[in-house]
């Protein structure tokens, strides 16, 4: 029963400690039992898990230092009211591509980008390198179980005997970063763009068994069927707040609100805010703004603009993002900008591994870096770590929407075979283009109630 996400772990509480530090809480009057909790000869038994409990509580009371220099709320109406004054709709779309193309074209890159990070998920740059170098190339060519020049007892020797086996892929297999974008068009589905954080935990617990979860979402599962209420479900006992996992559930809220930036960000805050708080609700809130904006946008600088209008000015993954422009606008190389971000974070300690900003950065980097070029920003997505398959699946979805399925690569797109497996209760295997034309029918069925005033 010791499971992951719900048996507390040290692990756990030093996340929470830096969790602490990152929202510029005073932790004075706590750190003697952090250090107690943290020493090497207290196991983690039954009274480690009250201890801990009991500390997770006491710290959710600590007050934000008075020079902390952020402002970072977590109503949707404090967040509007902090958003920069630059204007935020998009630019018409004029470049001929239809909407069903760029959502088709949006879910199919997502897909396509979670493959290309999956089966190399949780390994770290050193690894990577190594791979690349074993095959002679200076960035991620192709699938990486099918390296030019790599055998099998390449992989065996680099420990990573497990790619060969992706070979025989025909299928998207499961993974929680599709598994969202499935469970928000069926939540939408279901209740309409009207629904409630309510509506989506009560859409979880009836559809998304809880091992399905990971980290903030099931520490927010946990909290439901204890019959703690979002929002407080994001904050009470969950050391991973402003971790990724939002970010990955953005998707279907850009691709339902395409061209309206302002109510997609609204739509995935209602989804955030049952798991996370500040940065890591504004990460769900950023890309699916990107995503709705991305049809109208020229380049990835004005996409980034876009995810950028909808959340606080002077928060930390703004900054995050905005220091990634700047590199890349004084002429920093991709190899410059990766090795900034691995200065930043630590990608061996789990809260920097999993982080919305060091993955938001990683995800500017890939857009701006990708120059226009699907396969250029993927790879360049999964090439630096971090949380490959989060940060693929989300690069390959904007590019999917700026391009249109049509101008996506078969290279990319044609090992899946247009199949898709789910842990969606009524999705557990589809067709993934049949699935493109549900998203589609469920944005136009909006647009239309949306000038129709309901």
């Amino acid at each position: 029963m010791k499971d992951s996400w719900l048996w507390w772990k040290k692990d756990d509480i030093e996340t929470e400690r830096r969790q602490l530090a990152d929202e510029g809480r005073d932790t004075s009057e706590v750190n003697g039992e952090f250090d107690r909790l943290l020493a090497p000869d207290v196991p983690d038994d039954a009274a480690f898990q009250e201890a801990a409990n009991a500390l997770l509580d006491k710290a959710s009371l600590l007050p934000t230092r008075r020079d902390y220099p952020y402002d970072e709320p977590c109503g949707l109406d404090e967040i509007r009211a902090r958003r920069p004054a630059a204007p935020r709709p998009p630019a018409p779309d004029s470049s001929g591509v239809s909407r069903q193309s760029r959502i088709a074209g949006a879910w199919l890159g997502r897909c396509a980008g979670c493959l290309l990070g999956k089966p190399v998920e949780g390994i770290r740059s050193p690894a990577m390198r190594a791979l690349l170098d074993r095959a002679g190339c200076e960035e991620i060519p192709d699938y990486l179980w099918r390296l030019p020049g790599v055998s099998d007892a390449d992989y065996r020797q680099l420990g990573l005997a497990s790619l060969p086996a992706w070979r025989d892929t025909a299928f998207m297999p499961e993974d929680d970063d599709t598994n969202y974008t499935i469970a928000n068009m069926a939540l939408v589905k279901a209740k309409g763009l009207g629904f409630s954080p309510a509506d989506v935990a009560d859409f979880w617990m009836a559809n998304i068994p809880i091992l399905r979860t990971c980290t903030a979402e099931r520490a927010a599962y946990r909290n439901f069927v204890n019959n703690v209420e979002p929002r407080r479900s994001a904050s009470f006992r969950n050391p991973y707040r402003e971790w990724i996992g939002a970010q990955i559930r953005a998707d279907f809220f850009g691709y339902a609100a395409l061209g309206k930036p302002g109510l997609a960000a609204e739509l995935a805050w209602r989804d955030a805010s049952v798991s996370h708080v500040k940065n890591g609700m504004y990460g769900e809130m950023w890309v699916a703004a990107m995503l709705a904006g991305a049809g109208g946008a020229a380049d990835a600088g004005r996409v980034l603009e876009i995810g950028l209008g909808e959340i606080p000015a002077n928060c930390r993954l703004a900054e995050g993002v905005r220091d990634v422009m700047v590199w890349r606008t004084a002429g920093e190389p991709y190899a410059g900008a990766v090795r900034r971000i691995h200065r930043r974070w630590n990608e061996n300690k789990a809260h920097d591994w999993c982080h919305v900003i060091s993955n938001a950065q990683i995800v500017a980097a890939a857009l701006l870096y990708g120059e226009g070029d699907f396969e250029k920003a993927v790879t360049r997505a999964v090439y630096p770590c971090f949380d490959t398959d989060c940060n693929g699946a989300t690069v390959g979805s904007i590019m999917g929407m700026m391009l249109g399925a049509e101008a996506l690569p078969p290279k990319w797109t044609g090992v899946m075979r247009d199949t898709i497996h789910s842990g969606i209760a009524g999705y557990h295997v589809c067709g993934i283009s049949r699935l493109g034309e549900e998203m589609f029918k469920l944005h136009a069925t909006s647009e239309q109630s949306q000038r129709n005033g309901g």
